[in-house]
Parts: C-alpha cells; sequence; structure tokens
C-alpha cells in the first residue's frame, strides 16, 4: 500500500473530516452529523483523528485507483489509504458511489444505509478492526451495526 496518493495530505492540513468527489455530483446529506458521528466512532474506539478526507467517486474511477496504487484487477466498494497506524486516524477514503448503489440494491437496503455501513467500515478498519478471518468479518460487522445505532441514536 503506498504511503499517500498523489494528492493526499498536506503538511499544513487541518484536522477534522472532509468529504470530497471525485467525476460524480455527490456529497452526503447531513455532513456536520456524519462529522459528529465519526468523530463519536474514533473516540469510543480509543482512537485519535488527526484527518480523515472522504472522497465519493465512481466505479471507473476507484477501479483505476485500485488498478494503479494497488495493483488490484478488481472493482470495489471501497479503498482506504491510511497515513498513520492505529490509534491515529489519518487517512484517505475512496467510496464508488456506483458500487455503493448496486450493494444497497442487492441487499434490498436503502442507500443512504449501505453508505453508512461502508464509510465506517474503513473508520474500523483505521482504528485497527481486520476482517480476513470469518471471526475478523463478524466482529467487524457487530462493530458495524454498533456504528449505526449511535448515528440512529443521533439522528433522533
Amino acid at each position: 500500500m503506498p504511503e499517500q496518493w498523489p494528492g493526499g495530505p498536506e503538511e499544513d492540513a487541518p484536522a477534522g473530516i472532509s468529504f470530497h468527489h471525485e467525476d460524480v455530483a455527490f456529497l452526503p446529506d447531513s455532513p456536520s452529523l456524519l462529522e459528529r458521528w465519526v468523530e463519536a466512532v474514533i473516540e469510543k474506539e480509543n482512537c485519535t483523528l488527526q484527518e480523515l478526507t472522504y472522497i465519493f467517486c465512481s466505479d471507473e474511477y476507484l477501479y483505476q485507483v485500485n488498478l494503479e496504487y494497488l495493483s488490484h484487477d478488481t472493482y470495489t466498494d471501497i479503498i482506504t489509504f491510511p497515513y498513520q497506524p492505529p490509534p491515529v486516524v489519518y487517512s484517505d477514503i475512496f467510496i464508488s458511489i456506483d458500487r455503493v448503489q448496486e450493494n444497497a440494491a442487492e441487499l434490498g437496503l436503502p442507500f443512504e444505509q449501505e453508505l453508512h455501513r461502508v464509510m465506517i467500515h474503513g473508520v474500523l478498519h483505521l482504528c485497527g478492526y481486520p476482517d480476513k478471518t470469518p471471526a475478523e468479518a463478524a466482529a467487524m460487522r457487530q462493530k458495524e451495526d454498533e456504528a449505526l445505532a449511535l448515528l440512529a441514536r443521533l439522528q433522533q
């Protein structure tokens, strides 16, 4: 995994969470709510937020990132570029809106629910949770469910 993708973090970048898009006209609804939610999850996991940038893009854009920087010839819904190891959260997270829409339709879920699960999945990886084995994947799913329940409480 590269230390950073071109256009990644800058030396004097401000701390916090930001949302951007590449080749799609998409930004999430309620960004301040999502910022509070992600910050709360990071804090709950005893990690420290330095900087987290979400980049929403198309399948093709993310496929090219996957091919060029990770040498993976596959489509995916998310790629996380961590710049620090846990417990520091400092990363760019790319999310394919096309793939999230497709997955939501296949699973019979609302788009936003699947988007939020993918968003927090990347954060949980940054907090040190792997998902390679069935046991790790089950633990990751449990953490995702807890985070989604927290978001639901924050929305009330």
